[in-house]
């Protein structure tokens, strides 16, 4: 509860006062991608689960959200303009009409990854699809509802994506003091992740969640069925990348599918897996670090940054397989410990009398 006290005054009172609004409005997109690793930290670190597919409930949040601040800013009875340039005369799809409704919208960003991820995550799970398959699977699944969105440019803009925001639940978005208040509540999110998932740690779940990773069938033998442990932490990590997603939007004004596609996914895993995904702090960290890598150097060097952010990711893989969070372990190993004191020759030999009596 320290560390978690101790990032949430930097991100709520440090960075506020330290960063300009262009800087904050960047370490608020870094938060969104940190809210999702988190997610992908307790899946994948504690659980065992290589969810490369989380670019799926991303979007489901990121598009919830896109579809609400599309329809507030075109104004009541009205419809996209996108919509109105393919046919003047379509009615407004039906799945788009209940997202008139912030209050709607707020469920549908965590009823929905849920409903989705408890489904998905029973198929698989219960017929025991792991390792490399799981993996795939999921990874297949965000370049088909990436494909799909892009083929569906009538409903979801394509491509393109939808842009054009003008509102936040009737707060302008051109106003920076509302854009502050965005950060704030991206970046109070991304601390309420971190504690919900250092609960889950320190629970009978969280110990149950490392023995399915390391042990699967001695916890099936004792009695539990780790489809439904992994299915739970599979969930909240759904609903957490939803959240992120969801907040992603208005901070960068838009949401199309190359943000959810994917090497988005894959992006996600390489923050948790540079933070060390099984440390409570990892992912979230190893995000923040990969989004800022991503824009200093992109600014720094625009044709070369790719190249440098995965010469950086090759040498923490082997080097640090547990990412950067095992580096203060693997420091403290290098270090010559204390040579406990040798007795005297008088001592040796007293003890040795003591020992033959």
């Amino acid at each position: 509860m320290a560390g978690i006290a101790v990032m949430a005054i930097l991100l709520l009172a440090v960075a506020p006062a330290a960063l300009s609004d262009f800087r904050l409005n960047n370490l608020a997109k870094y938060c969104c991608w940190a809210i999702a690793a988190v997610g992908i930290g307790l899946a994948w670190g504690r659980g065992g689960m290589l969810v490369m597919g989380q670019g799926v409930f991303f979007a489901l949040g990121a598009y919830s959200m896109g579809m609400h601040l599309q329809l507030e800013a075109v104004g009541p009875d009205a419809i996209p303009t996108f919509m109105i340039l393919y046919d003047p005369l379509a009615p407004l799809p039906a799945f788009w009409e209940p997202f008139r409704s912030g209050a709607f919208t707020l469920f549908a960003i965590v009823a929905l990854p849920a409903v989705g991820a408890t489904v998905l995550g029973y198929a698989i799970f219960k017929r025991r699809v792991k390792g490399a398959y799981f993996a795939i699977l999921t990874q297949a699944l965000a370049v088909a509802l990436a494909t799909l969105i892009s083929g569906t440019i009538k409903w979801t803009g394509g491509d393109t994506g939808l842009s054009g925001f003008k509102t936040f639940f009737g707060y302008v978005l051109s106003d920076p003091v509302n854009m502050r208040l965005i950060y704030t509540i991206t970046a109070t999110l991304l601390v309420v992740c971190l504690v919900v998932v250092w609960q889950l740690y320190r629970s009978r779940f969280g110990e149950l969640l490392v023995a399915t990773r390391d042990a699967e069938e001695r916890v099936r033998f004792l009695g539990y069925d780790p489809a439904n442990i992994k299915l739970l932490a599979f969930v909240v990590a759904a609903v957490m990348a939803s959240i992120g997603g969801a907040m992603f939007v208005p901070i960068v004004g838009i949401i199309s599918p190359t943000d959810i596609n994917a090497a988005a996914s894959i992006f996600l895993i390489a923050g948790a897996a540079l933070g060390g995904r099984a440390a409570l702090f990892g992912p979230a960290l190893g995000a923040l670090a990969v989004g800022y890598g991503q824009s200093t150097l992109s600014e720094q060097f625009p044709s070369l940054w790719i190249y440098l952010l995965g010469l950086m990711f090759i040498l923490v893989t082997l080097l640090l397989p547990g990412g950067f969070a095992s580096l203060p372990k693997r420091l403290s190993g290098l270090m010559p410990r204390k040579a406990k004191d040798e007795p005297r020759p008088d001592q040796a030999a007293d003890q040795a009398a003591e020992a033959a009596a």
